[in-house]
């Protein structure tokens, strides 16, 4: 079911891009942003991320007026959305029941059309965009200070058949401890995305991206033991971007 429902909400999307791509190629916009590469830095915030969801560095090629290919990489953070984040005693935070991260790097190639042109030094630009490629994911093992007794604390993996009082839990470990013991998962990742540029000079770009991201890995990633883990994972998400033109 859930990859039923995946399918169906990549396929609306991928027909309404091609919709609006086929009316604007039926118009003669007016107006031309003289350039011939863009290069963009990104802030991702999805609904399988945390805070920051991730980073983006985009460097686009136009091929006409209206029409930019790009490259991409992205990457992100994703989370099983079961995840539950609790405090201690101490004043630390952790996440019960997770045993491993997921990183995934995401290698993209794209399309973007212009639906609207805004003037060199003002207005609201209003794109579409898709993007496919392969993904790499990075499966690092999630690691908490837990108390054995009261006198004797270990560091190590998240396990539910040894850590099973979370009261227990002090923390988490130090920051990319275990990446050497990671694992990895083969990939891939499509998005369909609507974007709106906001800058004021035509040499800058400073703009919103919308969209919806689709990727799904070759084995399930058990982020979570003791809950339902996928290889599927599906997102809306948004991404802050700033950059500049040549």
């Amino acid at each position: 079911m859930q990859i039923r429902n995946s399918l169906r909400i990549a396929l609306a999307f991928c027909l309404c891009f091609l919709i609006l791509s086929a009316a604007h190629a039926q118009r003669d916009d007016v107006g031309n942003y003289e350039y011939d590469k863009e290069i963009l830095f990104g802030l991702n915030k999805n609904t399988n991320g945390g805070l920051i969801g991730g980073f983006v560095v985009k460097v686009g090629t136009k091929i006409t007026d209206d029409q930019l290919s790009f490259w991409a990489v992205e990457l992100s953070n994703v989370k099983n959305p079961k995840e539950v984040r609790y405090n201690t005693v101490l004043g630390n935070s952790y996440i019960f029941g997770k045993s491993n991260y997921l990183y995934s790097i995401r290698p993209q190639y794209g399309r973007e059309i212009q639906l609207f042109k805004k003037a060199p030094n003002q207005g609201v630009q209003v794109s579409v965009l898709g993007a496919i490629g392969p993904s790499l994911g990075l499966i690092a093992p999630y690691y908490i200070e837990y108390a054995v007794n009261r006198l004797e604390t270990v560091t190590e993996q998240y396990d539910p058949e040894i850590h099973q009082s979370r009261f227990n839990i002090l923390g988490t470990g130090a920051l990319f401890q275990g990446l050497g013991q990671s694992e990895f998962a083969f990939g891939a990742n499509a998005k369909a995305a609507v974007s709106f540029e906001f800058g004021v000079f035509k040499s800058n770009v400073t703009g919103l991206e919308l969209g919806y991201m689709l990727e799904g890995f070759t084995k399930e990633i058990p982020l979570i033991p003791t809950t339902e883990n996928r290889q599927l994972f599906q997102s809306v998400y948004f991404t802050f971007y700033y950059g500049f033109r040549q």
